[in-house]
């Protein structure tokens, strides 16, 4: 018998010494290196890169290899891109499991941003969909720079006629983002009510917009000074959150789309229809390791045991959607909403905006 626990001692011993070191290793920053030359021969372009993790002095306005031609790529002159939550993760190589994919101690790839919407240049010879002088948006990464090559089965689609770049670049992440949680993880139905906690973020603005283009009867939570903003898009009610807490009404749901983790899986449970779902996107930051993850683990212990769906959700673009929200913007139902305008220089500034967690809609870079 005490052997027994020797070993069970030695094996927890083990464990914990993996542990830590394992944490001390996608903990780790290393130093941000140099630059280093352009290659002989290659055509510069300007982007915003990251070679180390930290806040946002960390990103640079640097001049690397503009993309190169390939037969089934295309290459896209960027006119504007916009930020997202994605991106100061990345930046801070934050929640840390994340280092495991994008790199211990410093990044693998050096570029930065997603959503653009910009200008075909090129196509490679095996290219059919689109052609030269196209209008596009998409996501791709290293949105934040001056060109971007996309393969012709990417994330890309016409952008609308209806449309500026600026909005275009608005939309990728976002909408598509909003667009699946009412749609395929909330099975959301004509008639049918539903709550967007956070309506006037960027997922919040879309989810507004989408599920009344769906039939639903729509209420959205914010603050004071986005209550105007959040009826001017089609919510049929708004709630203050500032002066009225909605898990304590006497409303009941069909579907809550949580953008922003302020409540307890409890408190949203409440005001949810026996047969009712929570869809989370976003979530309070419960600290480095987990981050917004921290949602998923509490939809997954909590889910064997309810009645309701408590679903955690990760966006995947994908030219279909990117496609159905050019028809809704073209068709006059869904119109981003846009925050803030900066310069391709100043992503850093753009970035620490978003962190504070503030911004109403959209925050667009412009890129030419």
């Amino acid at each position: 018998m005490k052997r027994r626990y020797k070993v069970l001692s030695l094996v927890a011993i083990l464990l914990v010494a993996a542990g830590s070191s394992l944490a001390l290793v996608l903990s780790h920053n290393s130093a941000c290196p140099a630059a280093p030359p352009l290659a002989a021969g290659a055509s510069p372009m300007k982007a915003i890169v990251y070679r180390c993790y930290g806040s946002p002095e960390v990103l640079k306005l640097e001049e690397i290899a503009k993309p190169s031609e390939a037969d089934d790529r295309m290459i896209v002159k960027v006119h504007a891109a916009s930020v997202n939550p994605l991106d100061w993760h990345y930046m801070r190589g934050e929640p840390y499991f994340m280092r495991a994919m994008a790199g211990m101690g410093k990044p693998e790839s050096i570029h930065m941003g997603v959503d653009f919407a910009g200008t075909v240049e090129s196509v490679g010879k095996n290219v059919t969909r689109f052609k030269p002088g196209d209008e596009v948006f998409g996501g791709r990464d290293g949105a934040f720079a001056q060109y971007v090559s996309v393969a012709e089965k990417g994330s890309l689609a016409m952008k609308p006629a209806n449309m500026t770049f600026e909005q275009a670049a608005a939309v990728p992440i976002a909408a598509i983002t909003a667009l699946q949680a009412l749609r395929d993880k909330g099975n959301l139905q004509a008639g049918q009510s539903v709550l967007i906690n956070g309506a006037s973020g960027g997922v919040g603005t879309f989810a507004v917009q989408i599920a009344k283009a769906y039939g639903a009867k729509v209420t959205g939570v914010c603050s004071t000074r986005n209550l105007d903003l959040v009826r001017s898009i089609g919510a049929d009610e708004v709630i203050d959150y500032t002066l009225e807490d909605f898990t304590r009404a006497a409303q009941r749901y069909d579907l809550i789309i949580d953008t922003v983790g302020t409540h307890s899986l409890s408190d949203y449970r409440r005001v949810l229809k026996p047969d009712g779902a929570l869809v989370i996107v976003g979530s309070v930051d419960k600290g480095r390791w987990l981050g917004p993850m921290s949602g998923l683990v509490d939809a997954k212990l909590y889910s064997p045991f309810v009645s309701q769906k408590l679903i955690f959700m990760l966006a995947e673009l994908n030219p279909k959607d990117l496609d159905t929200l050019r028809d809704w913007m073209q068709a006059g139902k869904v119109t981003p909403v846009i925050d803030r305008r900066y310069a391709l220089s100043e992503v850093p500034e753009a970035i620490r905006y978003l962190e504070q967690g503030h911004a109403r809609g959209k925050v667009v870079v412009t890129v030419d």
